[in-house]
């Protein structure tokens, strides 16, 4: 469905969602234990894949409240009685790749056109080194993927991997082999992503040792019955906050604690160019002001990139974004997708080997795809926001992905846009 944003300025307060990334492995751990709570978790589209596909494999999962409470399989999940359907969610299908290779049967694991794009074959060839049987129906890395056992552990490298999912997910299915394994990896990306993986296993009890090149996972473990408490996401601040420093406005993002997520990075960023930002507490404040470009590595944070392009595109002078590669294997090809559309919005940008260059300007109401991606809609949609004249906006019902409120906080906070909410889609 379209949605249409006019030129708006933006104020008021709001609280931030829960963190998409946090919830999807609170929700797999706890399902590997007996009993354990996921506190204030984000509920979306593909956070309920991943409940899905945890209570395919035996874990049992009710929302009370503002908690889920599961009771898990202590460590010996179950063959799943139908295919498990991950939906648009790489993180639920590389993380259960791994805890389905833990079980003694078949398990076929698929998901919509855009997931059955994305490749897992390094995550695969790493499992079967490991011991267990997995491959892809086609012998083209991607969804729909077969996984027999049993994992048993052993020694295994990621050499330049494309996504740190596979890592995590690695990470998350390795302590409950019955031998130790070591996982050497070499030019790590998306490092705080790993890190939140780290932080949750230590919340569960499992032990490993690690200096990001060898991470040795002691066997035989059991995962400890937890409360994972979610935080807010900084990946969906980041848009509200951009919004802010773009239309010359004033917003407070709640529920903004510190945590190892990596977008984080968006307050400096902000504070770089120009923007009036202030962090206190869990309140993160920003006010519009004249924005400059800069030089921006995008290793760790490749979920900001959408945004940050945007932010380039009304910055004077050259904004370049380096290191984005990995962009091309999310839901959508990022890079294309943000360069395509903002040149539809009269933005000079361009891809030049590994980085976007951004000459900033004064971008224009446009026609615009938003690839059924959520990240690219809600990008464009804050691009929209400061652009002279009407935007349309394709696809606009993605967002349901990571932050299904994302269009009713924005017209809460004043801005001009059709439909108001995406509960009308």
């Amino acid at each position: 469905m379209n949605v249409k944003v006019l030129q708006s300025t933006i104020r008021g307060k709001l609280d931030a969602p829960p963190s998409k990334s946090y919830t999807h492995r609170a929700i797999v751990m706890a399902s590997l234990a007996k009993t354990s709570r996921v506190i204030k978790p984000l509920v979306s589209e593909d956070t309920c894949a991943t409940v899905n596909a945890c209570e395919a494999i035996g874990a049992t999962i009710n929302p009370v409240g503002d908690t889920f409470v599961v009771d898990g399989v202590q460590g010996e999940p179950q063959q799943p009685e139908n295919v498990i359907d991950c939906q648009n969610s790489g993180t639920t299908l590389r993380f259960m790749i791994g805890v389905c290779s833990l079980i003694d049967g078949t398990t076929v694991l698929t998901g919509d056109a855009s997931l059955r794009t994305r490749p897992s074959s390094q995550l695969i060839d790493a499992l079967n080194e490991l011991g267990a049987k997995v491959a892809a129906t086609k012998a083209n890395g991607m969804a729909p993927v077969i996984v027999q056992g049993v994992l048993s552990g052993g020694r295994s490298a990621l050499t330049n991997p494309m996504s740190s999912q596979f890592l995590s997910a690695l990470l998350i299915a390795c302590p409950l082999c019955q031998a130790d394994t070591t996982l050497n990896v070499h030019n790590l990306r998306s490092r705080p992503y790993v890190d939140m993986t780290l932080e949750l296993l230590n919340q569960a009890q499992i032990n490993l040792s690690t200096d990001y090149h060898e991470f040795m996972v002691p066997c035989c473990q059991q995962y400890a019955d937890t409360d994972f408490l979610i935080p807010g996401d900084f990946s969906s601040a980041a848009f509200h906050l951009s919004a802010a420093a773009i239309t010359n406005s004033r917003v407070s993002v709640h529920n903004l604690s510190e945590s190892k997520q990596g977008d984080e990075r968006i307050v400096p960023i902000l504070k770089e160019m120009g923007a009036n930002i202030s962090w206190e507490g869990d309140v993160v404040t920003a006010d519009g002001a004249e924005l400059r470009g800069v030089t921006i590595d995008a290793g760790d944070v490749p979920d900001l990139v959408p945004i940050l392009a945007v932010l380039g595109a009304y910055a004077k002078g050259t904004t370049e974004i380096s290191n984005v590669a990995h962009l091309r294997y999310k839901e959508t090809d990022r890079l294309i997708a943000m360069i395509t559309e903002l040149r539809k919005m009269q933005v000079d940008i361009k891809k030049v080997d590994d980085t976007l260059r951004i000459q900033g300007g004064t971008p224009k109401g446009a026609s615009l795809s938003g690839y059924g991606d959520h990240r690219i809609v809600m990008a464009l949609a804050v691009a929209a926001l400061g652009a002279d004249g009407e935007t349309q906006i394709d696809t606009a019902e993605s967002v349901k992905v990571s932050y299904p409120d994302f269009f009713d906080d924005i017209f809460a906070l004043g801005a001009n846009l059709e439909p108001t909410s995406i509960e009308t889609f």
